[in-house]
């Protein structure tokens, strides 16, 4: 017997393989949707990332925004006559220096100078035993009077044979004797005089006197000691300080430059002190040196300073430099305004409109503070000295104002809490002396629980007081905050 199939079994088995079918397709388009929106975003973030390099340049620089201008500081070039210097190195000699020795033997009786002490030409330093030296010069004195009282008598009778021998009384010959033995007697008595004078200048030498005017160093012998003129040591060490020299290297390069130089006329030289900025004396150039030294390749130069104050000393390094001419009506700005780049140095000048364009520049010389520029700027052009690191050629800048170098903070400012007195988690946001915050977040939360923790050990439950004015506590001392 044949039976039709039950409609509703059909339904049953296929509802399923629908449901299933329907299931995969919409899963399939979720999947590809969800890729698109995935490649969509990393799109995006690559078209971000490669927006500032196509904008760079033409303000702020990458990462910043180019519709804003570039903050800097500005200056003018200014014209005025440059001093040309030479720099070296040098030390402080004495034009002078004297070792002070005795020219006699004998004992030491008085030492009448102070080390360290200036003394003038001709002072007496030390005085030696004179006894001896005393009784030759007495010797001398003796001998020549006796050989006066000689030559005398012999005078007698030169008069008295001449007076014979003209009346023919008395022999021409003893007449001629007698003159002869007179002249012999006037040579020995210029002998004793001699003689007396070598004593007079032997006795003199019993007392030591300064040669030159300048200052005394340390003692070498003491009184009472037994000097002799052959020792080296010597009394004392005299050096003069007023004038006094500073002898100083140059490279060899530089040796044409001076010598055209010191042929215009006197070169003025000057020395630094230990901080190699501040000009402590000025000189003159006083010689140069006939050769230079093969071993440094350098040409020593020497120059005398008045040394006022004493402010040299013989032994001491000193920075030097040597005045050789003079740039007039020179175009100078700051140093900071020139810029080195792979083509040369050049500098920003502000435009129309506060637009910088870079331009190439010519720098004759340049120290820490200025440069002189041969060619490239004129006085009626502004130039950028600071603000470098966000600036590039074609940027628009706002210029500020220098009123002066800032003052930098000897010590962190103080850190005081909000003005709710608020503190803990999420309220951790503190504030300094000029209002700003400081800090926040995890740092908040870390302030919050640093200052419960300090109240628990106080003894205190509440809240802590409000700061008084200027983020000090009322009542008491500043209290640092962490």
């Amino acid at each position: 017997m044949l039976f039709k199939p039950d409609s509703t079994d059909d339904e049953k088995r296929t509802a399923p393989r629908k449901r299933s079918l329907l299931s995969r397709v919409l899963g399939r388009i979720v999947s590809l949707l969800i890729t698109l929106v995935i490649l969509g975003g990393l799109g995006y973030l690559g078209w971000l990332a490669f927006q500032p390099k196509q904008n760079g340049g033409g303000g702020r620089g990458a990462g910043g925004r180019p519709d804003l201008p570039v903050p800097v500081l500005a200056a003018t070039p200014q014209v005025h006559d440059v001093p040309v210097y030479l720099d070296g190195v040098g030390s402080v000699r004495a034009l002078n220096t004297v070792t002070v020795r005795s020219q006699v033997d004998g004992k030491l009786l008085k030492v009448n100078f102070v080390e360290g002490q200036d003394v003038k030409k001709d002072d007496v330093l030390g005085e030696i035993d004179p006894a001896i030296y005393q009784a030759q010069y007495d010797q001398a004195v003796a001998t020549k009077a006796k050989d006066e009282a000689l030559l005398a008598n012999q005078k007698i009778d030169l008069a008295r044979y001449e007076q014979l021998a003209a009346t023919n009384a008395g022999s021409k010959q003893q007449a001629d004797t007698q003159r002869a033995l007179v002249a012999q007697q006037e040579a020995i008595i210029k002998a004793d005089q001699a003689q007396i004078d070598n004593a007079r200048a032997t006795l003199g030498y019993t007392k030591i006197v300064a040669p030159i005017s300048g200052r005394a160093g340390l003692r070498q012998v003491d009184q009472g000691n037994i000097i002799h003129a052959a020792d080296t040591t010597g009394l004392v060490i005299l050096t003069q300080l007023r004038p006094i020299a500073v002898w100083f290297s140059l490279p060899q390069q530089q040796i044409m430059r001076v010598n055209a130089a010191a042929a215009k006329g006197q070169l003025a030289v000057d020395v630094f002190g230990n901080d190699g900025v501040t000009v402590i004396d000025t000189g003159k150039l006083t010689g140069i040196d006939n050769q230079v030294d093969p071993t440094t390749g350098t040409l020593k130069l020497k120059a005398e300073f008045p040394n006022a104050s004493y402010q040299l000393w013989p032994g001491q390094f000193v920075n030097v430099r040597l005045k050789v001419e003079t740039l007039p009506q020179a175009i100078v700005v700051p140093t900071s305004a020139v810029q080195r780049g792979p083509a040369g140095t050049f500098s920003y000048v502000i435009g129309e409109g506060d637009i910088v364009t870079a331009k190439p520049v010519t720098v004759t010389q340049q120290n820490e503070h200025e440069a002189v520029i041969a060619s490239g700027l004129t006085t009626s052009d502004r130039v950028v000295t600071t603000g470098f690191a966000n600036l590039a050629d074609g940027a628009k800048v706002v210029v500020g104002k220098d009123d002066g170098p800032p003052a930098a903070d000897l010590a962190p400012r103080k850190r005081s809490r909000n003005p709710a007195g608020k503190r803990g988690a999420g309220q951790g946001e503190g504030q300094g002396k000029d209002g700003k915050k400081d800090w926040q977040g995890k740092d908040g939360e870390h302030r919050g629980r640093h200052e419960h923790s300090e109240g628990d050990q106080k003894g205190q439950t509440g809240p802590a007081p409000a700061p008084a004015a200027g983020g000090e506590q009322s009542g008491g001392a500043p209290k640092a905050q962490p």
